[in-house]
């Protein structure tokens, strides 16, 4: 059974940083592109970032360019997403996802992925 699983988030005062971390399990994480979304109450799932199965190439949502980095280690099947610079409108659940294809292609669009994690929270507050 394929699985994704996030970890790391929590309570961090605005401009702190935190660490998101994905693991997998029963998928062949090595040919899969890799997101991270977030929803905050109210609001869409919005995408954030995306990785692809060599890590050649990133991709970022505009509200998080320059402050957020995603990444990933192949051999440990986890992928990663720094989070520097928060902001209050940062706070949202964010969930890990697989993606059907080793590309990204229109990472934001949720139907490129198909195996999502339960999500991990973040609260960015003073």
């Amino acid at each position: 059974q394929r699985q994704v699983s996030e970890s790391g988030g929590g309570l961090v005062k605005p401009g702190g940083s935190l660490r998101l971390s994905c693991t997998t399990s029963g998928v062949h994480f090595d040919g899969h592109a890799m997101g991270w979304f977030r929803q905050a109450p109210g609001k869409e799932r919005e995408g954030v970032a995306c990785i692809t199965d060599n890590a050649q190439r990133t991709y970022y949502a505009d509200s998080v360019k320059g402050r957020f980095t995603i990444s990933r280690d192949n051999p440990k099947k986890t992928h990663y997403l720094q989070m520097d610079n928060l902001r209050p409108d940062d706070t949202a659940m964010y969930y890990c996802a697989a993606g059907r294809e080793y590309f990204c292609g229109y990472f934001t669009n949720p139907s490129n992925y198909d195996v999502w994690g339960r999500g991990t929270q973040v609260t960015v507050s003073s």
